[in-house]
């Protein structure tokens, strides 16, 4: 076993094989103080800490752990058993059969005629991966990724299989599909199949029980129609009240392009493939909750390069952080980082940003737009949250906090956001901690990795995408393994990747280091555009 730094916050655990993982996880028990989420995965386990100062206690939990799990020896623990009924209609049947060198249904009988141990969750909200595939119709990957993989779609690759719970990009093997609903928001637990249970893939005409449902465990019964998914659709999640005049509640008149509303996030669910999510620039938006006197982890408003107007019924206290705009309250101007009343029915309008990308406003009570598994964060990944704001959605405002805590006025800010900093001519400069991954990249990487770049149009939320000069790197792709922001993945072109907000829980790639805390929210308001450099430090 190994332990590798994996940013300033996390650890990463190298293991033998999926025995010795799930070994491991079993024996961790209940985490310390800290220690926000674990992310089981094929090789891997990560452990993610709140803070730098909660991972030695992590270290020391993680070091009992690997002795209990050393002395225990094998597990007699069956987990719950999920059948899952398949139609076996799939793109990829002739493919895989040929590639096996067997008859179609041949495939199928060794696909459905085994059971599969759920392994570890990841890529999407209740895509678990299965381990137990057959080695004779083991296909590996499509060489080309479809766009769109149909939601329920069952399918494989090499020694996995899953089914896809949500439609998707995606390139594996597809065999079949499934009308079984394998995440629901609405469900406890909300994944139908977790790590540790055991999956049985049942041929659709076997799968009808004399009562014409499908076979499932009681009381976790597919839901169909308005639940599950479609109760997090646009206007539940959006509207909160029916009308502008209900108290504390606040309109939209305009959004610019894009307004969220976020909030410190959804740890913890990692494990049945949910990530955290939350604000993109951590530090803006606890400045601006701060403002207005917010407790920690209160829900604001997220909004990209400006143009946000909202109408206030039963005024507020409002203040903004994050990327300067000019901005007015019934046309009179009023100033970044410092509280501002909004009279009964005044109006806010954010003009657009000069630099930085993310503007937050945070409102005296917080947002309360309905809660998705313990957090109004909107993760457009996973899809999870209320939808993006609209003109017209009316989104109610809380009660005032209580208590003594400190209520300033005004906050000064040393660099604003998107703003170049002293000696910063080329580029945005961001400090990479190296590993866990060094060993994947080729002599030369250190040098590329710190060529200018630019940040390219498809970053968003997900990911910082930069151009540049490609970082040399082995071919292949890793068993997957957890993933954390700010870690800076290189896939087969060479081109770096920086997660943010809204990463998904595993990846494939190699990861050769992670942004220090004080330069992912930085890396979040580059636009782009912008130029950046990323500098592996010579120091931990």
């Amino acid at each position: 076993m190994t332990v590798h730094a994996f940013g300033e916050a996390a650890l990463l655990v190298d293991l033998p094989d999926l025995a010795a993982v799930r070994a491991l996880h079993r024996a961790l028990g209940d985490a310390p103080p800290g220690v926000v989420d674990v992310v089981p995965a094929a090789r891997t386990v990560l452990v993610r800490c709140a803070t730098p100062a909660d991972v030695p206690a992590a270290r020391a939990w993680l070091r009992a752990a690997v002795r209990r799990a050393s002395t225990t020896g094998p597990t007699t623990h069956v987990g719950e058993l999920v059948e899952i009924p398949v139609r076996y209609d799939g793109p990829d049947l002739d493919d895989v059969a040929r590639w096996a060198g067997v008859s179609v249904e041949e495939v199928v009988a060794r696909h459905h005629g085994r059971e599969y141990d759920a392994a570890f969750g990841g890529f999407a909200p209740g895509f678990t991966y299965l381990s137990g595939v057959d080695p004779a119709i083991a296909a590996p990957r499509l060489a080309t990724p479809r766009t769109r993989v149909p939601a329920g779609s069952v399918a494989l690759a090499g020694g996995l299989t899953a089914v896809y719970p949500g439609e998707s990009p995606g390139g594996w093997r597809l065999l079949g599909s499934t009308d079984v609903q394998m995440f629901d928001v609405d469900r406890d637990p909300p994944a139908l199949v977790a790590p540790g249970a055991r999956v049985r893939f049942v041929p659709v005409r076997a799968a009808v029980a004399a009562g014409g449902g499908p076979l499932v465990p009681p009381g976790r019964e597919p839901q169909h129609g308005s639940a599950g998914a479609a109760r997090v659709q646009a206007v539940q999640d959006r509207t909160t009240s029916p009308s502008p005049r209900a108290a504390r509640a606040l309109e939209v008149l305009a959004t610019g392009p894009l307004a969220l509303v976020e909030d410190a996030g959804r740890p913890g669910l990692a494990a049945v493939g949910v990530g955290p999510s939350g604000a993109a620039d951590r530090a803006s938006y606890a400045l601006a909750n701060r403002l207005v006197g917010n407790p920690d982890g209160a829900a604001a408003i997220e909004v990209t390069l400006g143009g946000l107007a909202v109408r206030f019924a039963g005024g507020a206290v409002v203040a903004l952080a994050g990327a300067a705009v000019p901005a007015s309250v019934d046309g009179s101007p009023v100033g970044m980082h410092a509280a501002v009343r909004v009279p009964d029915g005044g109006t806010l309008r954010l003009g657009l940003a000069a630099r930085g990308l993310r503007t937050y406003v945070a409102v005296r009570g917080g947002l309360r737009p309905p809660a998705v598994l313990g957090s109004r964060a909107r993760d457009v990944l996973a899809r999870l949250g209320p939808e993006p704001l609209q003109p017209g959605d009316v989104v109610a405002v809380g009660a005032a906090p209580s208590g003594t805590r400190p209520w300033p006025d005004v906050v000064p800010v040393q660099f604003p956001p998107g703003e170049p900093r002293p000696g910063e001519r080329a580029g945005a400069v961001l400090e990479v901690l190296p590993g866990p991954r060094s060993d994947w990249f080729l002599p030369g990487a250190a040098h590329a990795l710190r060529a200018l770049r630019t940040v390219t149009p498809d970053s968003d939320r997900v990911a910082l995408r930069l151009d540049g000069q490609a970082v040399p790197r082995r071919p292949g792709e890793l068993a997957s393994e957890g993933l954390v922001r700010g870690a800076v993945q290189v896939p087969p072109d060479g081109r770096p990747v920086v997660f943010l907000a809204d990463r998904p829980v595993t990846g494939g790639y190699p990861v050769i280091g992670v942004l220090r805390e004080r330069d992912i929210d930085r890396a979040a308001q580059l636009r782009p555009g912008d130029r950046a450099i990323l500098r592996l430090a010579t120091t931990v």
